[in-house]
């Protein structure tokens, strides 16, 4: 056996039908599968990044670059959807890798949706408690701003940043039936004042402001035209994160093989959606130019602001003054539903893993009453809880998008080698037209990885270092398929922490192109010391394996 050994998939169907106490609770139907992703997925990328990516990359074509990034996302929906019903249980991209790519893939995968679920949590929490600023404000309200910004950012802590994820992953502690009542609840309300905004805003759509709808290329790459709507698709990318959840709960649904692929594709149908009509009113009520700036972070405020009959004065006065703050309180609301679903699905990978080897038993433990992995709500609520506090929001929020990406790739892939290595295992959906549909996500999902900027490439080279560290010092040799200090394929290690480790210079090197050779130098310095530390590590380590294959010859 090797490093590259594959978890059975009898093994895979068996832990699904595991009950008990041991188990998770079946609890879950398509509705509220449907809401998880919908609550998910509908929240900090909408509400935030829109108005920027049409300021400065795509113009009103921004819709475009959602239907993109949708596409990506269907073609992958498709595949989760398919090893969802095949393989119905928690751990999502991770479990699909363990069972067609192996040990060494599923590892890398999963630790690349570490660094997902815990950067997206902690970024929405930060956002999260921009907005609870300015509501309280509104009302008259203020806070301190030493316990509202971290040291980075000339205060001391991001108390409501904090707050909110201790509160969230307390309520995930509590049960996810109890979650998910909650979350059904939020979705409904977010969901809600979206479709007001696009009621009300329709009939103050001006058409004058989708000319051009294709702004000309400024001469940069990714500032309009094509170049620009590419890069708008892979910033907005954001904005599609959650769909995959659905898949992690898998343990926890009511008939998995018939509701998965429903709240998978149902929850993503429905955001289109809402994303395109949104995206058409937002640009149509006002010239996309208006989101440039500070106030692009806040799309929907300076949209609402255009919603009016200008005076004699030519100045607007809004409609719907009102509006303004009903659609924070709804950001306020569908981002508690953000939080929850990436630290929910984070816990769940945890416990895969966990209870595959590559993490110590304390990961895959249950809580008595609750059975709940209490323990990993309660670790990630300390972890992303800190990095709420005292990270600044810049520094967590641009590698949500690359692991997207990265884990939507290997699942594409992994339906093919499953439809190969496993053709006559039962499944109750099927994608269509293989490997075309897989091909074609691979594809799309890489070339929208490309557009993304070089310092996001870098940060998840150096993130992959240190994860191929933890699993050569400890899941290589605890692994419950194959325990044992010593295992073939060893070597395959080696040689793929060699390329990471050469992949990591040259990320930092490109990025210092990028940025220009004069500017800071911290990224590149890091890079450089992971890359060439790492490079004699790994060769030290090769020349031990082959002294070892020596001896035992």
């Amino acid at each position: 056996m090797s490093l590259f050994i594959r978890k059975p998939l009898n093994l895979l169907q068996e832990e699904a039908r595991e009950q008990g106490t041991g188990s998770l609770k079946r609890v879950l139907g398509p509705a509220s599968l449907i809401a998880l992703g919908v609550g998910t997925i509908v929240g900090a990328g909408l509400f935030s990044i829109t108005g920027l990516v049409a300021a400065n990359n795509a113009g009103p074509a921004i819709v475009i670059s959602f239907v993109i990034a949708s596409v990506c996302c269907c073609f992958a929906g498709l595949c989760y959807a398919e090893f969802a019903s095949m393989i119905p249980i928690a751990g999502s991209a991770y479990t699909y890798s363990y069972a067609t790519m192996g040990e060494l893939t599923a590892w890398i995968i999963g630790w690349d949706l570490v660094l997902e679920y815990s950067v997206a949590a902690t970024t929405v929490s930060i956002s999260w408690s921009r907005y609870l600023i300015t509501f309280l404000n509104d009302i008259g309200i203020s806070m301190s701003p030493e316990l509202t910004a971290c040291p980075w950012e000339g205060g001391l802590m991001n108390l409501p940043a904090l707050l909110i994820v201790i509160a969230i992953s307390l309520l995930l502690v509590r049960g996810t039936k109890e979650s998910a009542v909650f979350n059904f609840i939020v979705v409904f309300l977010k969901t809600g004042v979206i479709v007001t905004f696009i009621i009300l805003g329709w009939k103050y759509i001006n058409t004058d402001n989708y000319t051009p709808f294709l702004p000309e290329n400024t001469g940069t790459m990714g500032e309009f035209g094509i170049s620009g709507v590419l890069r708008g698709a892979a910033i907005i990318f954001f904005a599609y994160l959650g769909f995959d959840v659905v898949s992690t709960t898998a343990q926890e649904t009511k008939n998995p093989r018939r509701n998965m692929p429903i709240g998978i594709l149902g929850s993503l149908a429905v955001c289109l959606l809402l994303y395109l009509l949104f995206a058409h009113v937002m640009t149509g009520v006002t010239n996309y130019t208006s989101f440039q700036g500070k106030e692009g972070i806040a799309p929907v405020a300076v949209a609402i602001s255009k919603m009016g009959i200008p005076d004699a004065n030519g100045v607007i006065r809004p409609v719907y003054p009102w509006l303004n703050k009903a659609i924070i309180l709804a950001i306020l609301i569908g981002y508690c539903s953000v939080i929850m679903g990436t630290l929910m699905a984070q816990s769940r990978i945890f416990m895969s893993m966990s209870r595959d080897g590559m993490l110590p038993p304390f990961f895959s433990r249950l809580h008595k009453r609750y059975r709940t992995p209490a323990h990993n709500s309660l670790l990630l609520m300390l972890v992303v809880g800190l990095l709420a506090a005292f990270v600044p929001a810049g520094v967590a929020g641009e590698m949500c998008s690359i692991g997207t990406l990265f884990a939507f790739i290997l699942v594409c892939a992994g339906i093919i080698i499953m439809r190969r290595s496993l053709p006559d295992a039962p499944r109750a959906f099927k994608v269509p037209w293989v490997p075309v549909v897989p091909i074609l996500g691979i594809v799309s999902c890489f070339i929208v990885a490309l557009s993304l900027p070089a310092d996001t490439w870098i940060r998840l080279v150096l993130w992959m270092l240190i994860g191929l560290d933890i699993y050569h010092a400890y899941g290589m040799k605890r692994s419950r398929l194959e325990p044992s200090p010593h295992r073939k394929g060893a070597s395959s290690l080696v040689w793929l922490g060699l390329f990471v480790s050469v992949l990591c210079i040259i990320t930092g090197c490109w990025h210092q192109g990028s940025a220009g050779w004069n500017s800071d130098y911290t990224l590149l310095s890091i890079a450089l010391v992971m890359g060439f530390s790492h490079i004699v590590y790994y060769i030290l380590q090769l020349s031990k394996i082959k002294h070892s294959c020596k001896n035992d010859k």
